[in-house]
């Protein structure tokens, strides 16, 4: 292996190693001041705004996305633009969290004494711990780390790291708390996998109406067979005059059916139909219709209210195209 590569991969052993120990000692310090912390985050009856300059802004604003996408009402302001106007999104029923590896940073350290005057909790995420910041905090998350994974042991990175592990922290003990499940997940991720999988029911996807094949019990088999082509789901559901479902007919039916050489012209859909087929209802999530289909090994599943009328019909292209499967 080249020199050069060598001092490469060294390095970015080096950088981990640190990191990882820098997390370890996070570890070790947790205390009774992280369940104040959370406490105050669950309490809150606006949001936890987040706010921190620089690094610690960029990681500030993961942690509010995190927790707003955990239950945790929460949004990040710039302590810059707070010092020009924004000051005024935060309001006394908020909780601040305020992030600084040193907890001097001017701008965020200007607008402390106006937080304080309005009686806005402050819990402050720093290494500097008799630091402006931690100063005026109610509660203190101590966050500091030996040294930096920088070869100069300047550029924020294993105090970065060790900020982005503590929101992680604060983010899932807080859903914790709130008993958030994988629904409430799947709402505030609506255009994710999950969301899709958790949100999205058979009615939303399913065909309806005259797009769904039915026939009666005594038609031909051939006028069962237009009727399977022209609708191109690849079966018929067969219904008796009120709708109920009484069986459907499918591709792999007719497939098996030639293959005893059975003649065709004179059945009708109540001698070659499927009784009792698979159905299932249109308030059922999608990814239920998926799980039928994969377990009983078929491509379609027919829909049915509560009174066993067919009200429409779902095949594995439908689920695809939704992006459930």
């Amino acid at each position: 292996m080249p020199a050069h590569q060598s001092h490469t991969l060294q390095l970015a052993r080096d950088t981990l190693d640190i990191e990882a120990a820098a997390l370890l000692q996070l570890k070790a310090r947790l205390d009774e001041r992280f369940v104040q912390a959370v406490d105050m985050m669950l309490d809150v009856q606006g949001r936890v705004v987040v706010t921190g300059m620089g690094k610690s802004g960029h990681i500030g604003r993961k942690i509010a996305a995190t927790l707003a996408s955990t239950g945790t009402p929460a949004m990040f302001v710039h302590p810059g633009e707070a010092s020009h106007g924004d000051l005024g999104m935060i309001k006394t029923v908020d909780v601040v969290l305020g992030i600084s590896n040193s907890g001097e940073s001017d701008e965020l350290v200007a607008i402390l004494p106006v937080l304080k005057r309005q009686g806005v909790p402050l819990i402050a995420m720093t290494g500097g711990l008799k630091s402006s910041l931690a100063r005026h905090a109610n509660v203190v998350l101590d966050t500091s780390v030996d040294k930096e994974a920088c070869p100069l042991n300047l550029a924020p990175t294993a105090s970065t790291t060790a900020q982005l592990a503590m929101g992680d922290a604060l983010a899932v003990a807080l859903l914790d708390a709130r008993g958030f499940k994988p629904e409430d997940f799947a709402r505030s991720h609506p255009g994710g996998s999950l969301g899709r999988k958790l949100l999205t029911h058979v009615s939303d996807v399913m065909r309806q109406g005259a797009e769904v094949p039915r026939v009666g019990p005594e038609v031909s088999f051939t006028d069962l067979m237009r009727e399977m082509s022209s609708k191109g789901l690849g079966a018929s559901s067969v219904v008796d005059t009120d709708g109920h479902v009484l069986g459907v007919f499918t591709d792999g039916d007719l497939r098996r059916l030639i293959e005893k050489g059975a003649d065709l012209r004179e059945l009708k859909a109540r001698d070659v139909m499927h009784p009792r087929p698979r159905t299932i209802r249109a308030e059922a999530l999608a990814v239920e219709a998926a799980e039928l289909m994969e377990l009983h090994r078929i491509t379609s599943i027919l829909v049915v209210d509560e009174a066993g009328l067919l009200c429409g019909a779902i095949n594995s292209n439908d689920l695809m195209r939704a992006k459930v499967i």
